[in-house]
């Protein structure tokens, strides 16, 4: 029987430690791109490439909360990278860092405005008259809003990546009930600290979160098997929580959790409806068995509300970042969402429904 050395556990919490308190030195957001457009804290990038073969250029849109790099997140383990070596022109928006200046940065701000500049930008950059766009989370209502908002318009094909919809019965939607969530109160504080948000999504699955992360970490430690690269990549993104607007922050709770106006067709943007109805392009839907900030079930209904006739469902085991950034969705995800994408994306696409 071998009996282990003395001091293993203190070695064991010690390189634990060290790969916990450096993950801030992680080489995360690496895939060389330029500045297209800037707007106040919005700007938009598009990445080099030689290998553009598609005309349909790929818009990324992440959420308000953390950052949009989760799509690049390192360098051989990067959703960009993927799209790229795929022959795609991808674009990415990101929101910045608001401070207290932008507290009057509500939903129209982000989906009429920002995002609407963004696209045409998109447009102008890549010579193309339709746009592709993959939103993830927030990001992919937003996309969603988007192209409700621009029937017959330049988007062309829309991937919603964990879409919260209807939130009727979720348990976020319990924490933030009108009845005991005054979010008026919050206005004073003009933003909304991205830890306390950050805080509020990882208690959702506290265990998880808290306890289990780390107890695996030690165990790699201990068994010699844990990936640097990779553990300290998605620490030092999950670490990175910008201000959220007060007034988006409010909305977002209100419309989208307290009165679930979205999904119950009540939605209005800049005095429009936001009807899914009225989308027209090409939609692929995708979820996470075990997503438990957008549940699942929370998100099928949008699959019999969209008006598209090009509608597609992809469910992948995982969760609500892990779908799209852990090291299976290489394999599990990536080549699915390319390869549709590429089947709409030549000169003249032919739609159908699966």
């Amino acid at each position: 029987m071998t009996v282990p050395h003395p001091l293993r556990p203190a070695r064991v919490m010690a390189e634990a430690a060290n790969l916990i308190l450096t993950a801030d030195e992680a080489n995360i957001a690496a895939t060389p791109r330029d500045t297209v457009w800037t707007h106040r804290t919005t700007t938009l990038y598009r990445y080099r490439s030689d290998r553009r073969r598609h005309p349909v250029p790929v818009l990324l849109v992440f959420a308000l909360i953390n950052r949009p790099h989760v799509f690049d997140l390192r360098p051989g383990n990067s959703f960009v990278e993927f799209l790229l070596a795929e022959g795609f022109d991808v674009y990415l928006l990101d929101w910045g860092v608001p401070d207290e200046e932008d507290a009057d940065r509500g939903l129209e701000h982000y989906v009429c405005d920002q995002l609407h500049w963004a696209v045409r930008r998109v447009l102008r950059g890549s010579g193309s008259t339709r746009v592709s766009m993959i939103g993830w989370c927030m990001g992919a209502a937003f996309t969603a809003m988007y192209a409700a908002l621009h029937p017959r318009g330049p988007v062309a094909n829309t991937v919603l990546l964990t879409m919260p919809f209807d939130t009727e019965g979720t348990v976020y939607r319990q924490w933030v009930t009108a009845d005991t969530y005054d979010v008026t109160t919050l206005a004073d504080l003009r933003v909304i600290p991205g830890h306390a948000i950050d805080w509020a999504n990882k208690m959702l699955k506290p265990v998880g979160n808290y306890v289990t992360t780390y107890r695996r970490l030690w165990d790699q430690v201990d068994q010699g098997t844990v990936d640097r690269e990779a553990f300290q990549s998605m620490a030092r993104w999950v670490a990175d929580n910008p201000p959220f607007p007060a007034r988006a922050y409010g909305e977002w709770i209100t419309w989208l959790y307290q009165d679930n106006r979205f999904a119950a067709g009540t939605l209005r943007l800049r005095g429009q409806r936001v009807d899914p109805a009225r989308i027209d392009a090409a939609v692929l839907v995708v979820t996470a068995a075990d997503d438990h900030i957008a549940p699942r079930a929370g998100t099928l209904p949008f699959l019999d509300r969209v008006g598209s006739t090009d509608v597609t469902h992809f469910d992948r085991p995982g969760g609500h970042i892990g779908l799209m950034a852990g090291s299976k969705a290489r394999d599990r995800i990536w080549p699915d969402i390319a390869g549709w994408l590429t089947a709409r994306s030549d000169p003249s696409p032919t739609r159908s429904t699966s």
